[in-house]
């Protein structure tokens, strides 16, 4: 018997609200800083006690809502390195699409300067289950893999804050290259 409750689906609405405002504010350039209850609240048609019962304060909401969007990108990494029969590049292309369409949800990680570090953990896990199920072996530098997923990161994160022009099969083309 399963005794875990099930959350009400008024609940996970207004919080879904509760994140969505908080997007939306800072697509519209309010630094993560300036987010206060009142403005989230008025953003999401709701008032503020409605916020006071799924959240502490507006650090409880960030901090909730970085946990959750880092969480996701955790387990696409952890699918990617699952998978056997896709190539490298088509790996990373899966990769890219995912962060292309998380792009708004990664606005908050962006504000909290959470998503390159975290980013680099995970892709740095991602790099090294890779090395360790190559067919060739090569050796286990850490120095190597760092300098690896320094550059990964760093492309990354420059295309999604200022490359989204090219498709994500043109950046993992330019960086399938790099490593060729």
């Amino acid at each position: 018997m399963n005794m875990s409750k099930k959350e009400d689906p008024r609940a996970i609405r207004t919080k879904e609200m509760l994140k969505q405002a908080v997007i939306e504010l800072l697509q519209q350039g309010i630094p993560a800083e300036k987010l206060s209850i009142q403005k989230v609240s008025q953003q999401a048609g709701l008032n503020r006690t409605t916020f006071y019962l799924h959240y502490e304060d507006i650090h409880d909401l960030l901090r909730k809502l970085t946990h959750e969007i880092v969480g996701e990108i955790t387990k696409q990494i952890e699918e990617l390195m699952q998978v056997r029969e896709l190539s490298e590049k088509s790996q990373l292309i899966r990769l890219l699409d995912y962060l292309y369409n998380q792009r708004q949800h990664l606005l908050v990680l962006f504000q909290k300067n959470d998503f390159e570090e975290k980013l680099y953990e995970q892709m740095k896990r991602l790099i090294s289950v890779r090395r360790e199920n190559s067919v060739t072996q090569t050796p286990r530098r850490d120095i190597d893999i760092d300098i690896k997923t320094a550059s990964l990161v760093g492309i990354m994160m420059w295309w999604l804050k200022r490359g989204l022009h090219y498709s994500s099969d043109y950046i993992a083309t330019e960086i399938y290259k790099m490593y060729r």
